[in-house]
């Protein structure tokens, strides 16, 4: 068994924004803005309320409050999908294996946790759906089974894959938990890395800013992974 781990979410890089994290360690899960404009998706910054009754776009600037979402993961039906290269890696996920997922959080308020990057959320995997193998009417019922993610919701599917977690199995967590430390490079600038404890606990190090290429945790590792997030 192996647990991937993948970056998630609002990001500066594609909205100059992060999701907030309160002091009590809970946290919203803000995802990226939708760029395809075919979309179907009608949910925005503005119109989506997060755990505490809050629009998404009280947390973020004015300037992007009406961009769509892209939704994904998404916690409600458990599924994934990317297209890019990053499709080349879940292929190599197998059932039972784990998904992870972390974002970038900053502060909010009287918040007392740094901005950093956080686990908030894994999937048991339950299959990877491959569009490309899949013949047409494969993919119609495809469709129809995992409507609810965000590349469903877009036109496309020749290099789609799907994760589909296990519903019972896979969760978004209550409390953020740490993974990255604050590191400078060459010239100075600072950039996010595996922090010394998560180093030691998951045997992964490095720069851990991007989702490519992701991390993967084996072997009595993974043990650690799973008590890290109670995993039973």
């Amino acid at each position: 068994m192996k647990a991937m781990l993948l970056r998630v979410g609002i990001d500066k890089g594609t909205d100059g924004a992060l999701a907030p994290i309160f002091s009590n360690g809970s946290f919203e899960y803000i995802p990226l803005s939708e760029k395809n404009s075919k979309t179907i998706e009608k949910r925005t910054f503005e119109t989506t309320l997060g755990n505490n009754g809050i629009p998404f776009s009280k947390y973020l600037p004015d300037k992007i409050k009406k961009r769509k979402l892209h939704f994904d993961p998404e916690f409600d039906t458990y599924t994934y999908g990317d297209q890019t290269s990053k499709r080349n890696y879940l292929l190599k996920l197998e059932k039972t294996d784990y998904l992870v997922f972390y974002v970038g959080l900053t502060p909010f308020e009287n918040s007392d946790y740094e901005e950093a990057l956080y686990i908030i959320g894994y999937f048991e995997v339950e299959e990877v759906i491959d569009f490309s193998k899949l013949n047409p009417n494969e993919q119609i019922q495809s469709i129809k089974l995992y409507k609810n993610n965000s590349h469903i919701k877009s036109e496309g599917f020749e290099k789609l894959v799907i994760v589909k977690g296990y519903d019972k199995t896979s969760k978004l967590l209550d409390k953020a938990v740490l993974l990255s430390k604050r590191k400078l490079n060459k010239i100075g600038r600072n950039y996010h890395a595996v922090s010394p404890e998560m180093e030691d606990l998951l045997g992964i190090s490095g720069s851990i800013q991007r989702s490519i290429p992701p991390r993967f945790v084996t072997a009595n590792n993974f043990e650690n992974l799973k008590n890290l997030l109670n995993i039973e």
